[in-house]
């Protein structure tokens, strides 16, 4: 117990003496303003951090993701799979920027991270991002004729959860899909689960990422609510998966979630759960904001919660079978 203490406490003192230096804009986080960091993480770190597209959506713009570390062993943290939780993203990249000065500098961060490497997809759905924005000018005019009327033909898109082609890509997994029964019968900008699990092409990269990486442990950031969802048809590792739930929480603040025991599911931890057995969990960061992004001005108190956590996750994934 003394020795877990001490370990928090380091990690506390070491994400105190390194701030992250993606810079905050007073504006939204927008998908320019993602890759301008992407290309900056990539010159600062060089080898240490790996850069890479694992997709594209259906507009053609890059799925990015980054590894921090040497390890085989991973864990994956994954942001932004609605349009209106781009905050999600920059947290993310703030993390990345973190980690990656602690990785130089600390030994201790350095061993922790080449036992257990971090993958982040910050920008999972980066379509979806520029329409919640409004940004839409590299939309097509018949492609913008269609979004508008998956918007209830409003042209103001501030509450756009979907993807580029109003698929809800947390409502795009195998586990429960079928179950998914109420709900938009198609595209939508909210809730529409697709044809078919996997139909979406950010999904897919997400599910090769994980068949390539086979992480210990899976996490999507979400807004809002800030609470932790880490129940879904746990079996025999309920307890096992409890207890990193209880420790992120005690960590962050965020009260642990109480879903139904015949709760649905369809989204991407149920899923991790239920086909690879390792613990998952869906943060919800920010206090709910209604049906839109929390304002940038939520980032730093939510950063302060956050900015461990990533690290406390590789050091549990340590105690996991590879």
């Amino acid at each position: 117990m003394a020795r877990t203490l001490c370990l928090l406490l380091i990690f506390m003192v070491l994400c105190d003496e390194v701030q992250a230096n993606m810079a905050v804009a007073n504006g939204p986080y927008t998908y320019e303003a993602f890759e301008q960091d992407l290309m900056q993480i990539n010159t600062k770190f060089g080898k240490d951090i790996e850069v890479k597209s694992i997709g594209t959506t259906h507009f053609g713009r890059n799925i990015w993701a980054l590894k921090l570390g040497k390890a085989e062993k991973n864990i994956v943290m994954i942001g932004a799979h609605h349009g209106r939780e781009w905050l999600t993203s920059l947290l993310l990249m703030k993390m990345v920027d973190a980690y990656g000065d602690l990785y130089r500098k600390d030994p201790k961060i350095t061993a922790l991270l080449d036992k257990v490497s971090i993958w982040f997809v910050p920008m999972l759905n980066p379509d979806g991002v520029m329409i919640q924005q409004n940004q839409l000018e590299g939309f097509p005019p018949i492609e913008l004729q269609q979004l508008i009327i998956m918007n209830d033909g409003v042209e103001n898109f501030e509450s756009w959860k979907a993807n580029g082609i109003g698929i809800d890509l947390n409502r795009q997994y195998p586990a429960g899909w079928n179950k998914l029964n109420q709900g938009p019968q198609g595209p939508y900008y909210k809730l529409f689960k697709g044809k078919k699990p996997f139909e979406a092409r950010e999904v897919i990269a997400v599910k090769k990422l994980i068949e390539d990486t086979k992480p210990s442990i899976a996490v999507a950031y979400h807004t809002a609510g800030q609470e932790i969802y880490w129940s879904y048809q746990n079996g025999q590792y309920r307890n096992r998966d409890h207890l990193l739930a209880k420790k992120i929480g005690a960590l962050t603040g965020y009260k642990l979630a109480k879903p139904p025991e015949d709760a649905i599911g369809g989204g991407f931890t149920d899923w991790f759960i239920t086909r690879y057995r390792r613990p998952a969990l869906t943060i919800e960061i920010c206090p709910l904001v209604g049906e839109t992004n929390p304002p940038i001005s939520m980032l730093q108190s939510e950063w302060k919660r956050n900015r461990q956590v990533g690290l406390k996750l590789a050091k549990e994934a340590r105690k996991l079978p590879h």
